[in-house]
């Protein structure tokens, strides 16, 4: 079974590969960041990347702040605006947000900005907002985002989530912006907040979890929101929900904790398409994909849930999609390295060479 279906993706990686435009692939020069989360000095590290080939390490630039040199429980600590011309980056133990403007060199940091609460680990970015998750105040907070890269604070954004140590991992815009989400892995529920015209929040719905152990999440192509639960790292429990957002921010459960028959499903990243969510399962160092159906539904695309392998004991976190869709990242912070694979027909992934030697204090992923 297993050498037939690495066939079958060698021959879609050939067809594929012969059918695009020479000029599609080779002359695009994308990139990879993750940070250090050094607790003596947080930096970014860069990697280039082109198609075929393995990425490269292009060096790293100090944030100007510092990590908190271990796990963080989160998705979004590293995140790229819309257009990719700033990296957004969190620094947990001083408390602040990195701006770096990204051109075709690399970064340059603008500065390292108060984030308004403690221990920031997630960010989410729509049109001119930017907001934080602060996981030791269990608050969130806006900022605006200025011309030169610069954030401004929003007054009266800084707004509770469900109540006291909530452990949260995650903060993100809906896709037309008009609410906010946040998971709260300690209290298996997730919060919403909804944004009026001025990005302030307005009222808050705080929604029990399908799953438990909410953790990841993204937004698939008909808008609904797909959630990752780690089920408290029970073995082979783990599982992948998704919900409608109701105009009142509260959430209509459509899939409710679907197996990936996996352990420890923590991170989400969609299709370039977003009709495939991906999720990455720490506990058995695999990642799963699920089709997403325009009911909701989910569905595994492989009967065991691994539809790759990021390498014994790798314990994968956070994934990454270029902007292309046509390769995905996954960061491995129990071994230091960057998993990649060729994404074909939106859902089959093939490895191809990643990079290692990373710190084992790494975390957040941004590509494009």
């Amino acid at each position: 079974m297993y050498i037939r279906k690495f066939l079958f993706l060698s021959l879609l990686l050939s067809i594929s590969s012969f059918a695009m435009p020479t000029w599609a692939d080779s002359t695009n020069t994308g990139w990879v960041f993750t940070m250090t989360n050094a607790e003596a000095g947080n930096e970014v590290l860069m990697f280039s990347h082109r198609p075929h080939q393995p990425l490269v390490g292009m060096g790293g630039v100090a944030t100007g702040g510092n990590g908190n040199g271990g796990g963080l429980g989160n998705q979004g600590g590293v995140i790229l605006s819309s257009d990719h011309h700033w990296l957004f980056v969190v620094n947990a133990n001083s408390n602040s947000i990195s701006v770096f403007e990204v051109d075709k060199d690399g970064l340059t940091l603008v500065d390292a900005f108060d984030s308004g609460g403690e221990q920031p680990v997630s960010l989410t970015q729509h049109d001119d907002l930017l907001y934080v998750l602060n996981a030791a105040t269990d608050s969130i907070g806006g900022f605006t985002i200025g011309g030169d890269g610069t954030l401004t604070p929003l007054d009266g954004s800084n707004q509770s989530l469900s109540g006291d140590g909530t452990g949260p991992a995650q903060i993100g815009f809906t896709p037309w912006g008009d609410a906010l989400v946040v998971t709260e892995k300690a209290t298996n529920q997730i919060t919403t907040f909804l944004i009026d015209g001025d990005g302030l929040p307005v009222s808050a719905f705080v929604n029990p979890s399908a799953g438990e152990t909410p953790f990841g999440f993204d937004f698939d192509r008909y808008g609904h929101l797909l959630v990752s639960e780690a089920a408290g790292g029970a073995a082979d429990k783990s599982s992948l929900s998704s919900y409608a957002v109701q105009e009142d921010g509260s959430l209509e459960v459509l899939a409710s904790a679907v197996p990936t028959n996996e352990t420890a499903a923590c991170w989400v990243e969609m299709s370039r398409n977003r009709r495939y969510a991906f999720t990455t399962n720490t506990g058995s160092s695999s990642i799963s994909a699920f089709r997403s159906g325009r009911d909701g539904s989910l569905t595994l695309t492989t009967e065991d849930g691994v539809a790759a392998s990021t390498g014994e004991g790798s314990a994968p976190i956070d994934l990454a999609l270029s902007s292309r869709g046509n390769y995905l990242f996954s960061l491995s912070r129990a071994d230091g390295t960057i998993a990649a694979f060729r994404v074909i027909g939106n859902r089959w992934l093939l490895p191809v060479p990643g990079a290692d030697g990373l710190p084992l204090t790494v975390n957040g992923l941004a590509a494009y």
